[in-house]
C-alpha cells in the first residue's frame, strides 16, 4: 500500500514544463491506421505514391526506448534517472527505390532525383494553421535522432533529416547527414560525412557532431522569427540539453508570413550527379541524378515545438535560459 502511494505521487511530475505549441511525441496508443490516415500529430503524405505510410514509417511501441529526456520520473525525489518510464514510442522512417514523391500539379512531376519519406507536424488536422502558432516570436523545435544500424545511410549522398520549409522551398534551418551535394561531384564521402550538421537558411554550418551508433542525438533549435536568428542546443542520450552555439544570424530568411513553413522530419536523400545527364539535368537535383535504391532508415523520438515563455526544456523537467 505504501509503494502504491509512492507511485501515484511519482507519476505526477512533468518532464516538459514550458508551454508546448505542438507535441509530436507519438503516444503508445497511436496506431498504423492513424499514420496512414494522417491523424494528428502527423501529416504523412510525403512518401512514395505506391505504398501506405506504414510501409515507410514503423511505430516501434515498446521494442525500443525513446530518448530518455522526456521520460517521467517514477520516484521524483530520488536522483536515479533510471527510475523512470517512457511516455512515447519512437518511430523508424525509411526510404527505398519506391520513395519517389509526386507533389500536386498538372501534369504530375515525380521527384525522381530524390528518395524521401517525411512526416509534417500537424495540429487540429491543419499543418498550415500550426505555422501561425509555431513560427512567431521565439520558439524552439526539438528532435532526437538515432541511427538504424540494420538500414544504414550511404554517406556519399546528402541527407536532409529535419527542417522548416516555407513556400519558396528553402529551409529556415536544416539538420544534415552525409556529403553535401556538389556539381561536379568531388571525392566521396567527404571527411565529415558521418557528422550531424546544423545549417542556417544560407547553409552556413552552425554546429556539427559525430553521428555515433547506438546513441540518441538530441537537438533543439531556437528561432527568433522577428530578429531572424538561430541558436542550437544538443546532448546525447539522457544528458540534458546544453547550449552549443551563440545567437547566429539567419537574416537571409524571408520575414513574417513569407518565411513561415512546415516542420518536416524524416529522410530526404539527394542524388549523385549522373555524368550521362545534360548540364541542365545535372543541376536539377529534384528530378535527375543517381540513386541506388537501397532501403535506408533513421529513428526519431522527442519531436515537439515549445515557446520560450518559461525557458527552454532541457530534459527531466529542467528548464534553461534561451540563448541570448
Amino acid at each position: 500500500m505504501v509503494l502504491s502511494s509512492f507511485v501515484l505521487l511519482g507519476v505526477v511530475v512533468s518532464a516538459c514544463a514550458t508551454p508546448v505549441i505542438y507535441d509530436g511525441r507519438a503516444p503508445y496508443n497511436y496506431t498504423g491506421d492513424d499514420l496512414n490516415n494522417s491523424v494528428d500529430p502527423y501529416l504523412s503524405v510525403v512518401k512514395g505514391s505506391t505504398e501506405n505510410a506504414t510501409y515507410y514509417t514503423t511505430l516501434l511501441g515498446h521494442s525500443l526506448d525513446p530518448t530518455p529526456l522526456w521520460n517521467e520520473y517514477l520516484f521524483p525525489w530520488l536522483p536515479l534517472r533510471s527510475l523512470s518510464y517512457a511516455t512515447e514510442q519512437p518511430m523508424t522512417i525509411s526510404i527505398d527505390n519506391t520513395s519517389i514523391f509526386v507533389p500536386g500539379g498538372n501534369p504530375p512531376q515525380p521527384q525522381n532525383g530524390f528518395r524521401r519519406t517525411e512526416l509534417i507536424a500537424q495540429k487540429d488536422n491543419n499543418h498550415t494553421a500550426l505555422n501561425n502558432l509555431a513560427d512567431v516570436g521565439t520558439t524552439v523545435f526539438h528532435v532526437s535522432i538515432r541511427a538504424d544500424d540494420m538500414l544504414p545511410l550511404n554517406m556519399s549522398h546528402e541527407y536532409q533529416i529535419m527542417w522548416i520549409e516555407p513556400n519558396d522551398g528553402s529551409h529556415v534551418f536544416e539538420i544534415q547527414l552525409g556529403s553535401p551535394f556538389t556539381n561536379p561531384t568531388g571525392p566521396l564521402p567527404v571527411a565529415d560525412a558521418h557528422y550531424l550538421k546544423v545549417r542556417n537558411h544560407a547553409l552556413d554550418l552552425l554546429f556539427e557532431t559525430p553521428f555515433t551508433s547506438g546513441d540518441w542525438h538530441n537537438f533543439a533549435i531556437q528561432i527568433d522569427w522577428t530578429e531572424l536568428t538561430l541558436g542550437v542546443f544538443y546532448s546525447t542520450n539522457a544528458q540534458p540539453l546544453e547550449v552549443v552555439t551563440g545567437l547566429e544570424d539567419n537574416s537571409s530568411t524571408l520575414p513574417a508570413a513569407a518565411g513561415q513553413g512546415d516542420y518536416h522530419f524524416g529522410v530526404l536523400k539527394l542524388p549523385l550527379v549522373d555524368p550521362s545527364d545534360t548540364p541542365s539535368e545535372q543541376s536539377n537535383v529534384v528530378h535527375y541524378g543517381i540513386q541506388e535504391g537501397d532501403k535506408e532508415a533513421l529513428t526519431y523520438s522527442g519531436v515537439f515545438i515549445e515557446s520560450v515563455e518559461d525557458g527552454v526544456s532541457a530534459g527531466w523537467g529542467k528548464l534553461i535560459s534561451p540563448i541570448a
